[in-house]
């Protein structure tokens, strides 16, 4: 008896090319393909003129395998890894505005004080509190503040580091063969012969 595909949440990471369009792209790209993103971050990475995505999609191995090789694809992406199974580091960040009253004001803080988040606003009415950590953590702190009151709620999306010196998208290029300009114009001629190569099987 086949034992059908689990749905699990899974953490990707992509370095791609810093300039205008590359996100529009990787989006529609997921919205071809039917794909669905739980979250999305980017900034810039250790490397000139390359930025670093973090995508956190649900779905079972196959079906997030696809996603990895359909964004692979892009020219303007340099190098996707799936790095769930690693040993990560996860950090999100939230910004969330709360209704206050003198009377809910001092319990409010205890919660938020209870939490190591940070006041960043305070208004007659409102507060704005900032916190850091992983998803579970920024899901408890909105839940024990919901019953206050939630004006409006910021989340950034996942960001995620494999621990320790390895860098799991160097994928030989750690030495910086990816740094400059030309050496990344190089790579999409390569990957430009590589799909030429493709169509014509």
């Amino acid at each position: 008896m086949t034992q059908a595909n689990q749905t699990e949440q899974h953490t990707l990471v992509a370095l791609v090319e810093d300039k205008p369009g590359v996100l529009t792209k990787v989006a529609s790209m997921f919205r071809r393909r039917g794909f669905n993103i739980a979250s999305l971050a980017v900034g810039t990475s250790e490397k000139q003129s390359l930025s670093r995505m973090t995508f956190v999609v649900n779905g079972d191995d196959y079906t997030v395998g696809q996603v990895a090789k359909q964004l692979d694809k892009l020219i303007d992406v340099i190098e996707v890894s799936d790095i769930t199974n690693e040993s990560i580091v996860t950090r999100e960040l939230a910004l969330i505005k709360v209704e206050t009253t003198p009377i809910t004001r001092g319990e409010i803080i205890q919660i938020v004080n209870l939490f190591r988040a940070n006041i960043i606003d305070v208004a007659s009415e409102s507060m704005v509190i900032e916190i850091t950590g992983e998803e579970d953590k920024v899901n408890a702190l909105h839940n024990l503040l919901a019953p206050f009151g939630i004006i409006e709620m910021l989340r950034s999306g996942l960001v995620a580091m494999v621990r320790g010196p390895a860098n799991v998208l160097a994928n030989g290029h750690s030495n910086g063969q990816i740094n400059g300009r030309s050496s990344i114009q190089k790579f999409r001629r390569i990957k430009l012969s590589e799909r030429r190569t493709e169509r014509k099987w």
